[in-house]
């Protein structure tokens, strides 16, 4: 089991210490390849991506609208 979290050089230019979960593109229990865009967070106004790092089954942790912190486990990646 994989966490996939939030990469802490997100808030490298943030003023602020959190941002929010914007939106998944996958549902939990779906099936992700490496390399996919699964979710989307924003800080301070900026919308970054978050891609799959590995082929498995993704559990999402944080739902939308969660505010999240640098580092924050976004999901659980069941290494396929």
């Amino acid at each position: 089991m994989l966490d996939i979290k939030v990469d802490e050089e997100l808030w490298a230019s943030s003023m602020l210490p959190e941002g929010i979960v914007e939106r998944w593109f996958i549902g939990s229990g779906t099936a992700i390849k490496a390399g996919e865009r699964i979710a989307e967070v924003r800080i301070e106004g900026a919308l970054h991506e978050i891609i799959a790092p590995l082929n498995g089954r993704a559990t999402i942790v944080a739902t939308a609208n969660t505010i999240i912190e640098p580092g924050s486990v976004l999901a659980t990646l069941e290494v396929s």
